[in-house]
C-alpha cells in the first residue's frame, strides 16, 4: 500500500502547503494529495488558495506524485480550462500528476451564480468533461457542442508525452459507477467495501483506489480532539449536507448540531502510532491501494516525525 499526505487548502498558506510537501517527502510519504477549493468549509479553517499555483510550486520543491483531491471540472471552471491547468501540471510534475475529479459541492462551485444541479444531472455534467478533456489531451483542434458545455477551435500546445490520469471520486453507489467506467482510478473519503467493489465491477478492475483520513496530532488525544473539532466541526455534518450547503455560514450553522466526541470520530487524535496503523489497516481491508492522511492544527511537523520513525517503518516491512 502506499501511503501518501493530504496537502489541506482550506486550513494553510501556500507557504506552509509548500513546507508540508517538503516535509511529507523528507518523512518518507510517497505521494501527495491537494485540495480544490474556493472556500474553506467554515470560517475557522481561514484560507483556500488557488490550488493550480500551489501545484505549479509543489513541482520545485519536491518529486512526489501529486493527485487533486478533487477537483470539478462542471461549473466553476469550465472543462476546457481545466484541461490546459492539469496539462501544464503535469508537464511540470514530469508525468507524476493525476487529475482527480468529482460532481462538486455547491461551497465552490455556486460562486459565479449557477444553478446547483441535483446529483444525476452533476455526474452526467462530470462524464461530459471527462469526455472534453480527454479530447483536448490529444493534441488536436476540439470542438465539441454537448448537452452542457461548447468547445469551439480549442487546442491545448502545453501537454505530457502522456496524458495526466483520471481518477474519479465517487460517495455513494452512482458515482462508485460512474468511477468504474471512466476513471482511471477511484477516489474516496470513507472506508466503504462495497463502494470498492462497485468501482471495480464496474470497470474499475484493477485500476488504484485511493482514499484519505484527517488526522489531529497533539501531545495528547484530547487536544487532538479540542483541534479537530475548532477547525473542521464540519466533518460531523451527515449525509448531502457537503454537497448542498452553499457557504462556510452554513456549514458553521450546521455544525452547530455537532459534539466534539463526534468530530473526533473521523479523526486519528493525539500521538498514538498505532492509532495510525489500525485507521490505515481500516482503508485496506476495504480494498483501498493508496491511502493519504492529513493533519489540520499547528503540529504538523509532530506528525511526521511520527511516520517517520514509527509508521511508514512499519508497514514497509
Amino acid at each position: 500500500m502506499r501511503i501518501g499526505y493530504f496537502l489541506s487548502s482550506e486550513e494553510y498558506t501556500p507557504a506552509e502547503l509548500i513546507a508540508q510537501a517538503k516535509g511529507a517527502q523528507q518523512a518518507g510519504f510517497q505521494a501527495l494529495w491537494i485540495s480544490d477549493h474556493y472556500h474553506p468549509w467554515v470560517d475557522a479553517q481561514g484560507q483556500s488558495p488557488f490550488v493550480w499555483s500551489t501545484i505549479g510550486a509543489l513541482s520545485q520543491v519536491c518529486t512526489l506524485p501529486v493527485t487533486t483531491a478533487v477537483t470539478c471540472p462542471t461549473i466553476r471552471i469550465h472543462p476546457a480550462v481545466v484541461a490546459q491547468a492539469a496539462a501544464t501540471s503535469a508537464v511540470l510534475h514530469e508525468g507524476r500528476f493525476t487529475l482527480g475529479v468529482g460532481s462538486g459541492e455547491a461551497l465552490n462551485e455556486q460562486i459565479l451564480g449557477d444553478d446547483w444541479p441535483e446529483a444525476d444531472v452533476r455526474l452526467e455534467m462530470l462524464e461530459e468533461a471527462v469526455a472534453v478533456m480527454r479530447e483536448l489531451w490529444q493534441g488536436g483542434v476540439v470542438s465539441h457542442r454537448g448537452p452542457h458545455y461548447t468547445v469551439r477551435n480549442a487546442r491545448i500546445y502545453t501537454r505530457p508525452d502522456t496524458p495526466p490520469p483520471v481518477y474519479v471520486s465517487g460517495f455513494g453507489p452512482k458515482a462508485a459507477e460512474v468511477a468504474g467506467r471512466i476513471g482511471d482510478g477511484y477516489v474516496s473519503t470513507i472506508p466503504d467495501a462495497d463502494l470498492v467493489k462497485k468501482f471495480r465491477e464496474s470497470g474499475g478492475g484493477d485500476k488504484p483506489a485511493q482514499a484519505g483520513f484527517k488526522a489531529a496530532f497533539a501531545a495528547t488525544a484530547a487536544e487532538g480532539a479540542r483541534i479537530a473539532f475548532e477547525k473542521w466541526p464540519n466533518s460531523a455534518v451527515p449525509g448531502e449536507l457537503s454537497q448542498i450547503l452553499p457557504t462556510p455560514k452554513h456549514f458553521e450553522q450546521a455544525s452547530q448540531l455537532a459534539t466534539e466526541e463526534k468530530v473526533a470520530e473521523a479523526f486519528v487524535c493525539g500521538n498514538d502510532a498505532g492509532a495510525h496503523l489500525e485507521m490505515i489497516d481500516t482503508y485496506a481491508q476495504a480494498g483501498f491501494d493508496e491511502v493519504y492522511v492529513a493533519n489540520t492544527g499547528p503540529h504538523y511537523e509532530g506528525l511526521f516525525d511520527l511516520y517517520a520513525s514509527s509508521v511508514l517503518p512499519k508497514l514497509s516491512r
